[in-house]
């Protein structure tokens, strides 16, 4: 296991009036924290238990950590994981020398599945989350972070089932330090608000995010009772939030992060301080970084038109020579940079002398989005924007 590095963020500081530190989980073997639990799991089975194999369910993360701590244990594993998986997790889980069975949609479902194997072939059920040995395993990232930074206030954590967010609150109240812990959700599959509200685990309404690493449908048992006893607040973050994090790691950390590792930083650029009653230094994990580089290049794409950095309209124009350079001469004075440009006479509601231009813009933010809108109204265009 590797002690991950700490990193200053000079753009999360400015942002939130507190020094942020990024807790670098992202660099963790196999791409997240999972492997801490995992191991330690694994590692206290009885030779009994260990003759009969290992067998998880994940969308990913959890699957490499047991694939990789199996194997270095020399104990056979079985990782049951969604349909939709992103094909880097379910190549890189084989590769740890798992075998893998893909079921059902959810990491709820491939749960399920997992679950009747191991009853089925006496295999013992590795649980992502749900286990006092997982728990006890990812509370040794709360440690590194009491050490690397004695002087911490605050620690804001990506949140699924709960795991990493209860170990990091074992470790720091043990240590008798005042802390202030809070943990994130994807709000399109949050479980955590409500359950801590009713006081026990109650199942999410919705399971629609790209953070797939933190949909989890219920909070486990086990860091329930951690997480209700330890831990200030849990707050949720949108799509918009999520996918502006990750670009903001990518660019200014130099760090590549997955959505749900991102929920951390989602938090600090969208809540004010006031808000997540920030205290002293703070450290945000970065809880995992395995992402499909497909679904990178969407999410970036998104993140920068959710930044106004990515401009999208339609514009009708008549269809005569010069029509689409003076367009584009009021785009290039306003210092726009355009991407694409797709020219269509076919669209509907067309008169026969017009035709529409979808033209796909880089702007500087949202200041520089509006001075290109109104230099293109200005200039007599009916424009539209496209969200």
């Amino acid at each position: 296991m590797r002690k991950t590095p700490m990193l200053a963020s000079r753009v999360l500081s400015e942002r939130c009036a507190h020094d942020v530190w990024l807790k670098c989980e992202n660099l963790q073997r196999t791409g997240s924290f999972k492997p801490r639990g995992a191991y330690n799991r694994i590692a206290n089975l009885t030779p009994e238990q260990r003759e009969g194999g290992v067998v998880a369910a994940s969308a990913g993360n959890h699957a490499q950590g047991v694939a990789w701590a199996a194997s270095r244990l020399g104990i056979e594993s079985t990782v049951f994981m969604p349909v939709g998986a992103a094909l880097p997790k379910l190549v890189a889980t084989k590769a740890y020398g798992a075998t893998v069975h893909l079921r059902g949609h959810t990491v709820d479902e491939a749960l399920v599945a997992a679950k009747e194997f191991a009853a089925a072939t006496g295999a013992v059920l590795i649980h992502p989350f749900d286990h006092v040995d997982v728990v006890a395993g990812q509370a040794t990232v709360g440690l590194e972070i009491l050490e690397q930074l004695p002087e911490v206030g605050t620690i804001v954590v990506p949140t699924g089932g709960g795991g990493l967010l209860a170990g990091i609150a074992a470790a720091v109240r043990d240590s008798g330090r005042r802390v202030r812990l809070v943990g994130v959700q994807a709000e399109q599959a949050a479980a955590w608000p409500r359950s801590l509200a009713e006081g026990a685990p109650v199942e999410a309404e919705a399971l629609s995010t790209m953070a797939d690493g933190i949909a989890i449908g219920l909070p486990g048992a086990v860091p329930f009772a951690h997480v209700n006893a330890l831990v200030d607040e849990v707050v949720t973050v949108s799509e918009d939030a999520l996918s502006r994090a990750l670009l903001l790691c990518s660019e200014r950390a130099k760090l590549i992060v997955e959505p749900a590792g991102a929920a951390a930083v989602a938090a600090l650029m969208t809540c004010t301080a006031e808000q997540l009653r920030l205290e002293g230094p703070v450290c945000a994990v970065l809880s995992g970084g395995n992402i499909d580089p497909l679904l990178l290049t969407h999410v970036i794409t998104h993140g920068l038109r959710a930044a106004g950095r990515y401009l999208v309209v339609r514009v009708t124009i008549p269809d005569r020579p010069g029509g689409l350079v003076r367009l584009l001469g009021v785009v290039s004075e306003r210092g726009a940079s355009v991407v694409d440009v797709v020219h269509s006479r076919t669209a509907r509601d067309l008169g026969l002398d017009e035709v529409e231009v979808l033209l796909t813009l880089e702007t500087r933010g949202p200041d520089h989005r509006d001075e290109v809108l109104g230099a293109l109204d200005a200039a007599g265009f009916a424009v539209g924007v496209q969200e």
